[in-house]
């Protein structure tokens, strides 16, 4: 039994040796560990951090208006090109409805990744006076101004009337018999309307406002008879001019438009007024910066780009291009000025 009792002592005590020596061990490897972790850290502090370049995935571009009109063909030939500056697909969605504001509106709640832009237009400047959307230019960042257009004054190819004299005469003898189409109630092409009556001194309601979606909507409906006038840009209204099918009466610019030579000023014929629409690429306000930067880069290529510039000049498209640092101004001043036009016409109260 001593002897037995010797033994079982004696294993105990090497047990316990052999525990005492495994913990050491384990705090060794624990501190091994902890040591090489901040190792690891400091290497990382002087590692600059590399993020995928943007953009790493397709691109979506919001187009407020219809298919067909002027916005959505500007917006289309810059996401081609846009594709080829960022190696990514650009798709153009039209969000149509309300004058513009679902377009609009859909642009500024997106996601500001910088994977969704927005071309807003001059309506931008007028829904929220008028009560269509909350939307304004404050909930965007703007990243550069593309385009204006002056307003022009179309009409079917067979209406009577050869001149805006003859049609302005027909309106005052015939209040409230035409009608005129080519935007929502209080867009830009509706204000043209508007200011030109004013200009001439007939009232804003001798011509009845029928709302589109669109320059191209309100042209078809005037081709098919369902309204006598759009007073949308002579662009917009080029294929059915060259068609025979429209005629221009006069465009509401400083300057006559060289893709149409024959197409008088309004300044030309004593009626002093002059407005146009412009187009330009927005984000959602809260987008990075340097997305921003990436954007408004390739914008700068592309209007400079000889496709865009023959793509602009043969459909008769004004290039103004501003960068981000004016397009903010730009698009604060045109609030303000628009929503004082507005109230002179007497849209908005």
């Amino acid at each position: 039994m001593d002897c037995l009792y010797a033994d079982l002592k004696k294993r105990g005590k090497r047990s316990r040796y052999t525990w005492n020596m495994g913990e050491t061990h384990m705090r060794k490897i624990k501190l091994f560990a902890f040591l090489l972790v901040i190792s690891f850290l400091s290497f990382l502090e002087n590692v600059p951090f590399t993020y995928a370049a943007y953009p790493e995935r397709p691109i979506t571009l919001i187009c407020p208006w219809a298919a067909g009109g002027g916005t959505d063909r500007i917006a289309r030939m810059v996401a081609i090109l846009l594709e080829k500056e960022l190696g990514q697909p650009v798709t153009v969605v039209n969000r149509t409805g309300g004058g513009g504001a679902v377009g609009h509106t859909a642009g500024a709640t997106a996601r500001p990744d910088g994977y969704t832009l927005t071309i807003v237009t001059s309506e931008l400047a007028m829904m929220h006076w008028m009560g269509l959307a909350q939307v304004t230019y404050k909930d965007f960042k703007p990243v550069a101004l593309l385009n204006i257009d002056p307003a022009g004054i179309n009409v079917r190819a067979d209406a009577p009337w050869k001149n805006v004299q003859e049609l302005q005469e027909y309106i005052k003898n015939n209040p409230g018999k035409l009608k005129a189409s080519g935007t929502g109630k209080g867009g830009i092409w509706d204000l043209a309307r508007a200011g030109w009556q004013k200009a001439v001194g007939l009232p804003v309601e001798t011509i009845q406002w029928v709302p589109s979606t669109g320059a191209a909507t309100g042209l078809q409906e005037l081709v098919a008879g369902g309204v006598d006038i759009v007073p949308c840009s002579l662009p917009e209204a080029a294929s059915l001019i060259d068609a025979g099918k429209v005629k221009a009466l006069a465009v509401m610019a400083e300057t006559r438009n060289p893709a149409f030579p024959d197409v008088p000023t309004l300044k030309e014929l004593g009626i002093d007024w002059a407005i146009g629409a412009w187009r330009g690429m927005t984000v959602p306000k809260n987008t990075p910066d340097d997305i921003v930067a990436v954007l408004e880069k390739a914008l700068e290529k592309i209007v400079q780009n000889p496709e865009f510039v023959d793509f602009m000049n043969k459909n008769g498209f004004g290039i103004l291009y501003k960068p981000t640092s004016e397009f903010g101004p730009f698009l604060a001043e045109q609030d303000e000025s628009m929503g004082q036009l507005m109230k002179d016409v007497g849209i908005v109260k």
